[in-house]
């Protein structure tokens, strides 16, 4: 370690450039896995304050409870116990009745206000819960495009006026605000008839095929990874992530081997002196392990800089365990990296070595 560190504090400005790279590749891998937890968030948050365990669909509806529609006689006579919730989801636009605010694009999830989600699941940040059908609690990223607790807002350009009684936390679903209301309005916004009762079956318990015979059952994680675009997101930011990481293993391979190169005489000089070639090969490793970790360091630095400076508009999402996974993915890729000179430490000839 003594030799790694004399050798960083004399040629500053080689291991700075080494150190800088470092630091901006992790900096990116940091923020892309911020981005990719944040939107998954945004496309998931909703389900997860359901506490959903398990999801019955219509078969026919390919996997999305926006399509799906279920009938009284899909039923088949069974009722709904206390974990069960009917939920109705159709995409809406919500605007201001007396105007003032940009139109914006929501997903309306109607409820029955007995069941469970609307008795437990649905966490305010501020107001209170709906207590009439013409009232709604909406997302609380809606604050921000200029609604507030109080005011009448339309969906879909209808005749009809709701208020606006409270603000939702993380209440988010396919990458837009949710909008809770009753299933009743739900039914009129998507033109249904009286036979059709909801989208589907959402359970805070995890529950058999056999309990609706003729539903399509889920369990949350595959409703989750069957939402439009979740997986092909996530397979993409994973991805590059990855390839950033083979990125870094070439680049610090490449730097160590080349400064490696140019310290073959002095590395002969301290052969001949007696120095053993396992006491090289660790100053080798012990500068790789410093180089990732000063790295490191400044691309966490940067990343807290930038979701700290980033509009709440920008899902950026610190997820610290995996953070400190990959912190020790990227110091065992600089190891690995630290390998690749190793050879030629150990088949220094010092009198060729110091003849050139």
């Amino acid at each position: 370690m003594f030799l790694a560190l004399r050798e960083i504090k004399h040629e500053k400005v080689r291991y700075g450039l080494i150190v800088a790279m470092i630091v901006m590749i992790s900096y990116l891998m940091f923020v892309l896995m911020s981005m990719m937890i944040g939107l998954a968030n945004e496309n998931k948050a909703a389900i997860t304050t359901w506490q959903t365990q398990s999801v019955f669909l219509n078969k026919n509806a390919n996997d999305n409870l926006s399509q799906s529609l279920i009938t009284k006689d899909q039923l088949d006579g069974q009722r709904l116990n206390e974990h069960e919730s009917l939920v109705g989801q159709a995409p809406v636009v919500i605007t201001k009745a007396a105007g003032g605010a940009d139109k914006q694009s929501a997903q309306f999830i109607g409820l029955e206000p007995d069941q469970a989600i609307a008795k437990k699941n649905i966490p305010l940040v501020s107001g209170r819960h709906a207590r009439h059908a013409d009232e709604l609690v909406v997302d609380q990223s809606l604050r921000t495009k200029g609604y507030r607790l109080g005011e009448q807002v339309r969906l879909n350009s209808t005749a009809d006026r709701y208020r606006i009684v409270g603000f939702a936390k993380d209440a988010q679903l396919n990458v837009a605000p949710v909008i809770y209301g009753r299933l009743a309005t739900w039914k009129t916004l998507r033109g249904v008839n009286s036979q059709v009762v909801a989208s589907g079956i959402i359970s805070n318990r995890l529950e058999g095929g056999e309990r609706f015979n003729n539903l399509a059952r889920y369990t949350s994680q595959e409703f989750i990874q069957k939402l439009p675009g979740y997986a092909a997101q996530n397979n993409t930011f994973a991805f590059m992530i990855g390839f950033l990481m083979v990125i870094s293993l070439i680049i610090i391979a490449v730097f160590l081997y080349i400064l490696t190169m140019q310290k073959m005489p002095n590395y002969a000089v301290l052969r001949a002196q007696g120095i053993p070639a396992r006491y090289l090969i660790a100053t080798t490793i012990h500068q790789a392990v410093i180089l990732m970790a000063a790295g490191i360091c400044g691309g966490l630095l940067l990343t807290l800089l930038t979701t700290w400076l980033m509009p709440t508009t920008v899902a950026l999402v610190l997820d610290w365990p995996l953070i400190a996974l990959m912190v020790v993915v990227l110091i065992i890729l600089g190891v690995l990296g630290a390998l690749l000179p190793v050879r030629m430490i150990l088949k220094i000839d010092p009198v060729r070595a110091l003849n050139g």
